[in-house]
This record gives C-alpha cells, structure tokens and sequence, in this order.
C-alpha cells in the first residue's frame, strides 16, 4: 500500500518532467525521418534531373537518341526546344527536347 501512496503523490510533478523528454524525442524523430526522406528520394530525384538537363542542353547534330516513345533517330536540326530528327532514310521527325530519354554511342543506328 505505502507504494501507491508514493506514486499518487508524486504523480503531477513527476509526469512534466518526462513529457519535455517525450516532446524532444517526437521532434528528434520526425527530423531523422526527414533526413532520410530526403537523402533517399529527394536528393536523388534531383540528381537525376539535372543529368537529364545537362544532356538535353548538350545534344547537337549527328547524335544518336532514343525519344521517350522508344524511338531510334539521328539529330539532324536542333533548335531552341525542338529538334529534327532522322528516324529512316527521308523521314524526319520534329521532336520537343524533352522527348528525349537517352543518347546513344555514335554508329549504333547503323549496327541495329
């Protein structure tokens, strides 16, 4: 019995004490979550955009690409956003930049 009556009076000051631990281990938690969120999604979202942005802009006349839609084309124009694009000997294509999903080694047109 003496036990019970310890605990009930000490119970209001003893509970303030462990809720500010409580309270910073909630914020402690949620910022390693966020760290993690972004070191594991954010970053390299971000990563892989700006590749995509670098080959984009560095695309010139006679690159090898493949679009977006799988298509195997040779650049033969490239404007502001669009390029022109040979995908069979007399068919030219224009294409947004964008459409734009990988370039390609020269001559591998020629080897498929």
């Amino acid at each position: 019995m003496s036990l019970i009556s310890t605990a009930m009076a000490a119970g209001p000051g003893a509970a303030s004490g462990s809720q500010g631990a409580s309270g910073l281990s909630t914020i402690l938690i949620l910022v390693v979550f966020f760290a993690v969120f972004y070191f594991l999604m954010i970053r390299p979202q971000q990563k892989k955009a700006k590749d995509h942005r670098n080959m984009i802009s560095s695309v010139s006349k006679g690159d090898e690409i493949i679009t977006s839609g799988g298509l195997l084309a040779v650049v033969t124009n490239v404007a502001d956003d669009y390029l022109t694009v040979q995908l069979a000997e007399g068919v030219e294509v224009k294409l947004q930049k964008q459409a734009i999903s990988l370039c390609l080694p020269k001559g591998t047109v020629k080897s498929i």
